[in-house]
């Protein structure tokens, strides 16, 4: 088995992807290390769409097109997303379906709003674990990916171009790099890490 920490500390952020296709078979293998995530409530709120091929270009296009109105840093950062999805061979796009949100009601009517704002927060936490399983899982099969969280500012284009009203929380450009950058500075352990007894 793959030592974890060094598994973590192997992933890095891949923008730029050869034309070498992904097997269905690590597709599959990345697509389960999402899905056995854990889930508030265990409801598996999550979509994973696939995109590859023509539609995946058409996709990056409207990316690209779509960025022209957004500010200077927004707009670059939507063009290098654009770009990442145009080169890598696969995309997964995730979304979460709102079950969990839909239930609000039932935690107490009274606090509904609140309950539901929770809600939506936990359907955000499952989704970046599923996420995160998936990059790991890329990484330990040889593959480069990035997570684009960028993607989030044109969730309703990118709802329609895909025909769904679940909401987009992110999309997991797959391929081989065509390079591996260096590890990124990580701030000391001792910066982040509070003990209190």
């Amino acid at each position: 088995m793959t030592n974890f920490i060094e598994l973590a500390r192997k992933r890095r952020s891949v923008r730029i992807f050869s034309d070498k296709e992904v097997s269905e078979a690590d597709l599959l293998k990345i697509l389960e290390a999402g899905h056995l995530a854990p889930s508030a409530h265990n409801k598996q709120s999550w979509k994973f769409i696939v995109v590859k091929g023509n539609k995946k270009n058409e996709l990056s296009e409207l990316i690209n097109k779509s960025s022209e109105r957004f500010p200077r840093k927004s707009r670059t950062l939507l063009r290098m997303a654009a770009k990442s999805i145009f080169t890598a061979p696969v995309v997964i796009s995730v979304f979460s379906t709102g079950e969990l949100v839909s239930e609000a009601e039932d935690f107490g009517k009274e606090m509904k709003n609140e309950i539901e704002t929770f809600f939506k927060d936990m359907e955000i936490q499952s989704a970046s674990a599923a996420v995160q399983n998936m990059l790991l899982q890329a990484t330990e099969l040889g593959l480069g990916s990035v997570w684009l969280g960028i993607v989030v500012l044109l969730a309703d284009e990118i709802g329609k171009f895909f025909n769904t009203k679940d909401k987009l929380l992110a999309m997991v450009p797959i391929g081989y790099p065509v390079k591996v950058g260096e590890p990124p500075r990580k701030k000391s352990l001792h910066d982040v890490y509070i003990e209190i007894s």
